[in-house]
């Protein structure tokens, strides 16, 4: 697909991280950008800045969702590119003890269900809801319609101790996308999801400095976090190669991740 000023993306989690860094080189790029967030101060700044609309948007709440993407349409035009990187987790040990009493602990039910609705369930909503706007556009070169890019983890192949919840949900997202490539092949749908290792996000950045170093130093090559601009160079790769298609993609320097 070639980028340029006649395509419209949505990018959720474009308020910061990988989504903001995603949007930014797509604008840059000449196309129209809808940023989905929940943080409405942020999120229409970076929409400001880059000349693209902010749409407050809930990935836990399909209407939200829905109205996002009808306000995005109606003031920019259907998108041909969605780019998902919002998500929402709980985190903890299947089973262990209280760091205060001792006592033997389980992750909830209820905690593992938030984090698969946050992760896996919210990434099928985006995809699926964008999927049914592109199937209705006319189709470009090799009967192409429009792309996905969902957004998956290192962890889905090698989670640490308390992420659980976030393996699996993550794990749950590399499942789709052959499956929905697969249903959208005569739609000319693709989908592709990226496995990030260790990105300085805003998120991360919170760290101690002697944390921060220690995560530089178990990159093997290059001795260093992610930066979120070289997410968005894979996804606007991603974007471009047409011959991409029900991939899953680490970009990670190498890293396996230890048990903790």
């Amino acid at each position: 697909m070639k980028i340029d000023s006649s395509l419209v993306a949505v990018v959720t989690g474009g308020a910061s991280g990988l989504g903001r860094a995603s949007a930014e080189a797509l604008a840059a790029a000449g196309v129209k950008v809808a940023v989905f967030d929940l943080n409405e101060e942020v999120g229409a700044q970076v929409a400001q800045d880059i000349g693209g609309l902010f749409c407050k948007v809930d990935i836990l709440d399909e209407e939200s969702v829905v109205a996002g993407f009808a306000k995005a349409r109606a003031a920019l035009g259907q998108e041909r590119i969605c780019i998902h990187c919002a998500m929402a987790n709980r985190k903890g040990k299947t089973v262990g003890r209280n760091r205060e009493t001792g006592e033997l602990m389980r992750f909830s039910t209820d905690d593992f269900a938030f984090a698969t609705h946050g992760i896996l369930v919210a990434s099928y909503r985006v995809a699926s809801l964008s999927a049914l706007g592109m199937a209705g556009l006319d189709p470009l070169e090799d009967g192409e319609r429009g792309t996905i890019i969902l957004t998956s983890s290192a962890a889905a192949q090698d989670a640490q101790i308390g992420q659980v919840a976030y393996g699996a949900a993550k794990a749950g997202v590399n499942g789709l996308v052959l499956p929905m490539a697969r249903d959208m092949m005569s739609l000319g749908i693709r989908v592709n999801a990226i496995m990030p290792g260790i990105f300085n996000t805003p998120l991360l950045a919170r760290n101690s400095q002697k944390v921060l170093d220690g995560l530089n130093a178990s990159v093997p090559f290059p001795k260093r976090l992610g930066k979120p601009e070289e997410y968005a160079s894979l996804a606007l790769e991603l974007v471009r190669n047409t011959y991409f298609n029900a991939q899953a993609i680490r970009l990670d320097g190498a890293i396996r991740m230890p048990p903790r």
